[in-house]
């Protein structure tokens, strides 16, 4: 089965393949949760919120995260494509949506590479001192360009193995975590007692609690990955549904399961960012090395990101050339299926993006890296709203739910549940910088800058074709189907 964004043009000799398997999948979309949201900032909430409230706090995400996907995972297996919830906002909302959506993630991922180049670098500076931080920069961006530029398959693998070794990771924190909480390692048990220490294990009430919970949107960013790999994913009737369904409980295990363990062995007073809580636990159980160890798992993080970073955002651009809302030549792609031009540009912006964290005014990287984190939130309201808009077209047209492959939970108070979070968390990205004595505006505009771009995109579009909400007895169902077929 080929998707829309598989159709040959006058333009392109060759076309996107289906290289992607039900293992790479799953690794995707849990490489895409598991990063430096875990390994280095978990400590940060813990201590914000002490473990009670962090708690609370991912749990109440989860559930935004767990509705999101489940109206992801039904539009997938519908329309396995590129452009994912892009195109499905051209097909089921507005085409002004669907182009403001794309280019709204494209250069959130675009961004992110570069972020991470920098970080890879800083993280080198461990081992390293002496070496400039540039050297390592642009080595670890001619890895990742290399490993896309190869096929689907090749970024499918390479990220399989970057996401293993994260989740080996956990799974391995877990149970040395676990063991130390019982005593199994010193013949002292630990216990519980961590979590009422001090004012836990719900530190500085409610708002503590809401100010983790804007924060841990971020650790979720990523699981939107799998909807942009179904457009290259050899069966995605069966592979999609197993992801969402088993990938997503497994994500959630290992944020609560670390919370847990961290805040049992840790006082939330002496959790920070400073020293990764998974280091000051794995020097607690003996493991030799464990600062060092971590910093190679963390760097294998990044470079996962990135990895990720530069896959989605050219199958991203590509899909809009598709669909005529970027110039045509970024639809070309080479004999292994690799949209070739959509990769240089990205490469160059990101390049662009990263030389000005190293070089240029601090102030425009961090407004950057600030508008590609408030992009990610803004793609997962456009995925609910796409998902609401689509089932109620369905409804409205009176057709068979039975040929749907995959259904999301709880229609449709999921996806508003989803909407409402989603608008909270954009929202409240910068109430610390409103204080009653002094408003931060600094601060404001890089807590807000993504807002007023992305409805720049929306406006512009709009005005120049003149495009109206596509009416739910309009929406062709007949032609996304017909050509889900070919």
């Amino acid at each position: 089965m080929q998707n829309v964004a598989e159709q040959q043009d006058s333009k392109s000799t060759y076309k996107l393949k289906r290289g992607l398997k039900a293992r790479h999948l799953n690794m995707i979309a849990m490489g895409g949760a598991i990063g430096t949201g875990i390994f280095l900032a978990l400590g940060a909430t813990i201590k914000q919120a002490g473990p009670g409230g962090a708690l609370v706090a991912y749990g109440c995400i989860g559930v935004m995260v767990y509705f999101l996907m489940t109206s992801l995972g039904e539009m997938a297996t519908y329309m396995p494509d590129s452009g994912s919830f892009g195109t499905y906002a051209t097909k089921f909302v507005d085409p002004a949506l669907g182009f403001a959506l794309g280019w709204n993630y494209w250069y959130n991922w675009a961004i992110t590479v570069a972020a991470e180049m920098v970080a890879g670098a800083l993280i080198m500076k461990y081992w390293f001192p002496n070496v400039p931080a540039v050297i390592w920069s642009v080595c670890f961006l001619a890895l990742i360009v290399g490993l896309n530029l190869l096929s689907a398959k090749a970024y499918g693998e390479s990220e399989f193995w970057f996401a293993g070794i994260k989740v080996l990771t956990v799974i391995v924190f877990l149970i040395v975590g676990i063991a130390t909480i019982a005593g199994i390692f010193n013949g002292k048990p630990v216990g519980l007692k961590n979590f009422t220490v001090g004012e836990a294990p719900f530190v500085g009430g409610f708002k503590s609690i809401f100010l983790v919970f804007l924060i841990a949107g971020f650790s979720f960013q990523g699981t939107e990955l799998v909807g942009i790999a179904a457009g290259e994913s050899e069966d995605p009737g069966k592979t999609i549904p197993k992801a969402i369904n088993t990938i997503f409980w497994r994500i959630l295990l290992f944020y609560i399961g670390t919370i847990f363990v961290v805040g049992a062995l840790i006082p939330y007073m002496n959790a920070g960012v400073d020293t990764s809580p998974f280091t000051l636990v794995f020097q607690r159980a003996g493991i030799a090395g464990a600062a060092s160890l971590m910093n190679a798992i963390i760097l294998t993080s990044v470079l996962s990101a990135g990895n990720s970073g530069m896959y989605a955002s050219s199958r991203m651009l590509y899909s809009m050339a598709k669909d005529k809302k970027a110039p045509v030549w970024l639809a070309r792609v080479n004999s292994r299926g690799v949209p070739v031009n959509s990769l240089i540009l990205t490469t160059i912006v990101a390049s662009a993006c990263f030389l000005t964290g190293l070089y240029a005014e601090t102030t425009v990287y961090v407004w950057l890296v600030a508008a590609s984190g408030l992009a990610g939130f803004v793609a997962w309201l456009g995925i609910a709203l796409c998902h609401y808009r689509f089932r109620k077209a369905y409804t409205a047209q009176k057709r068979d739910f039975s040929k749907l492959k995959y259904k999301a939970k709880l229609f449709p108070l999921g996806p508003i549940i989803a909407l409402i979070l989603c608008i909270i968390v954009i929202l409240g990205q910068g109430i610390t910088y409103f204080q009653a004595s002094k408003i931060d505006w600094s601060g404001v505009v890089s807590s807000y800058i993504g807002l007023p771009l992305f409805a720049g995109l929306w406006l512009w579009y709009k005005k120049r074709y003149h495009t109206d909400v596509v009416k739910l007895e309009d929406v062709d169902f007949d032609s996304i189907e017909k050509n889900m077929k070919l």
